[in-house]
C-alpha cells in the first residue's frame, strides 16, 4: 500500500516537474530569439472563435450536472439497496435521495437550454463584435459555475442521502433529520444556477460586425 502510493506520488511530481520544464524551456527560447510578443493571452483569447467558448460553457454545464447526478445517484443507490436487503421498509422512502440527485441533472439541462437560446448564426463576413465575444466568454464561464455547482451539489445529495438509509434502517426518527440536511445540500445546484444566470444576464446574441 505504502509502496503504491509513493509510486504514484513520485509519478505525479515527475510529471508536473516535465511540464513546468517544457513550458520553461519553451518560455526562454521565444524570449531568448526576439520572438517573446506570443505571450499574449489578449491574442489568443480572441482567435479562438466566441462560438468554442460558449459551446465549451454549454457542454461543461450539461455534462458536469449529469456526472453529478449520475455520481450521487451511484453513492445513495447502493446504500439504499444494500439498507434494503435487511429493513426493506426503507427502500421507497428513500428513493427521495435518488430524486433530489435527478434533479441536479434537471438544472444542467434547463441552464443548457437557456444558454444555448443565444447562440444565433453570424452572416457577416467582417468577424465578430466585441459583444460576440463578452458573449462568448461569459457563457463559458457561467456553463463552467453551473456544472461544478451541480457536481458538488451531486456529491454532496448522494452522501447526505447514503448516510441517510443507512440510519434510517437503525432508527426511523434519524431520517427526517437527515433530510433537512439533504435539502440543505441540494439547494447548492439551485445557487450555481442563479450564478449562471447572473454571469449570462447581460449576454446579447451573436450579431457579428455589422
Amino acid at each position: 500500500m505504502g509502496l503504491s502510493y509513493s509510486y504514484s506520488s513520485y509519478s505525479r511530481n515527475l510529471l508536473g516537474a516535465t511540464f513546468a520544464s517544457l513550458a520553461v524551456w519553451a518560455g526562454l527560447y521565444l524570449l531568448l530569439t526576439g520572438r517573446g510578443e506570443r505571450f499574449n493571452v489578449g491574442g489568443y483569447l480572441l482567435r479562438i472563435s466566441p462560438y468554442m467558448w460558449a459551446l465549451y460553457g454549454i457542454s461543461f454545464c450539461i455534462g458536469l450536472s449529469v456526472v453529478g447526478a449520475a455520481w450521487g445517484i451511484f453513492i445513495a443507490g447502493t446504500s439504499i439497496l444494500g439498507g434494503a436487503v435487511r429493513t426493506p421498509r426503507i427502500a421507497t422512502k428513500n428513493l427521495i435521495s435518488i430524486i433530489f440527485c435527478e434533479v441536479v441533472a434537471i438544472y444542467g439541462v434547463i441552464m443548457a437550454i437557456v444558454f444555448s437560446a443565444k447562440i444565433q448564426a453570424v452572416s457577416s463576413n467582417a468577424g465578430f463584435s466585441r459583444s460576440d465575444y463578452y458573449t462568448g466568454f461569459s457563457l463559458f464561464w457561467g456553463g463552467l459555475a453551473v456544472g461544478l455547482s451541480n457536481l458538488i451539489c451531486g456529491l454532496a445529495v448522494g452522501i447526505t442521502g447514503s448516510n441517510a438509509a443507512v440510519a434510517d434502517a437503525h432508527d426511523q426518527q434519524l431520517f427526517v433529520k437527515i433530510l433537512v440536511i439533504e435539502i440543505f445540500g441540494s439547494v447548492i445546484g439551485l445557487f450555481g444556477l442563479i450564478v449562471g444566470l447572473l454571469v449570462t444576464g447581460k449576454a446579447e446574441d451573436f450579431a457579428g460586425v455589422i
